[in-house]
């Protein structure tokens, strides 16, 4: 690549870095306008009433939330876009997931499997050498399921593309220093499927464990691989061309390793608007896929979880997830 090419590669990414950052410390008073609207539409159509019953507990939780999102960043004045905002409601339920006891029992669902696959791959080595097994959790959003493989004793990293999960799992890891530190109200947004104020309103802590273990690799050692086993949690349908996605898993595992997944096959780019070629399987052409491109996969089981779900709230999606191990063939 041309040295331009890259200076401007870099220009752009630091622009966007901004952005995500200007996003989340422009959170509250974007938050707190929307209130303000319903609070209006309200009073036009019901004025008897002098607010939305909503309105004011939600303006607090905005507030609350201000003080925790400042904490990521300073940085410059921007206009937050609706699909800015979008993404910090979607990490604040991320936390959910990821980060806190109220998200155990889906957390558990998808990661539980893959750990005890993981184990079983290498139940021969001793918990004391298994530092020297290296582990891959590409798409690793917050950094949950790559830090409880760190805690199992591997040396993990975690890879991901978004800023906004980057933002906020460096701040779960490395800036926070006790359990149930912070509190978020992850569900003040919208009036949809509510069944009650209570739940509306529901707060969450986080985290829910405590220990600075952010699972990256040896910085000495090369991030190209061999890794000894790939971990693919609700990963491999975000890709434009999954033959791309697999061909790369099984060049950077080692003879012998692993590939570890669960996940559904909820095609991110099948519709996209911007023309970009995408590839779309079925699960049984992902196999044979991955069968042709030197994988042997066993321990298939179709495992039924849910993803950032609000258990208080009226609509609810049920994923019937494909999981499965695959060895690379020696």
């Amino acid at each position: 690549m041309a040295a331009r090419d890259v200076e401007k590669e870099t220009e752009e990414e630091h622009a966007h870095f901004q952005n995500v950052v200007i996003a989340f410390q422009q959170y509250a008073p974007y938050t707190l306008a929307g209130n303000n609207r319903r609070d209006s539409n309200a009073a036009a159509v019901a004025p008897q009433s002098h607010s939305h019953p909503h309105i004011g507990p939600s303006h607090e939780r905005a507030h609350s939330h201000r003080h925790e999102l400042h904490r990521v960043n300073p940085g410059r004045k921007r206009r937050p876009t609706e699909f800015d905002m979008d993404k910090v409601r979607s990490t604040l339920k991320q936390l959910v997931r990821d980060w806190s006891e109220e998200g155990k029992e889906e957390r558990e669902a998808c990661y539980r499997p893959m750990k005890e696959a993981l184990l079983n791959h290498f139940f021969d080595i001793p918990m004391e050498e298994r530092y020297n097994f290296r582990v891959l959790v590409p798409g690793a959003g917050l950094g949950r399921l790559a830090y409880d493989v760190a805690k199992l004793g591997f040396s993990c990293q975690g890879n991901e593309f978004s800023h906004y999960m980057l933002l906020s799992s460096f701040f779960i890891l490395n800036r926070t220093q006790q359990v149930c530190q912070h509190t978020i109200y992850p569900y003040v947004h919208s009036l949809s499927n509510v069944p009650n104020r209570a739940a509306m309103l529901k707060r969450v802590q986080i985290p829910d464990v405590y220990g600075q273990q952010d699972g990256e690799a040896d910085p000495n050692e090369p991030s190209a691989g061999p890794w000894d086993a790939v971990l693919t949690c609700f990963f491999i349908d975000t890709a434009k061309n999954v033959v791309n996605y697999l061909r790369i898993i099984h060049r950077i595992l080692a003879p012998g390793g692993v590939w570890i997944n669960l996940g559904p096959l909820l095609w991110h780019f099948e519709e996209n608007t911007t023309s970009d070629p995408s590839v779309e399987l079925d699960l049984e052409e992902v196999k044979a896929l991955a069968a042709q491109i030197g994988f042997e996969i066993k321990n298939e089981r179709t495992i039924d979880t849910t993803y950032v779900n609000n258990k208080d709230s009226m609509l609810g999606y049920i994923y019937h997830t494909s999981f499965w191990t695959a060895t690379k063939k020696l």
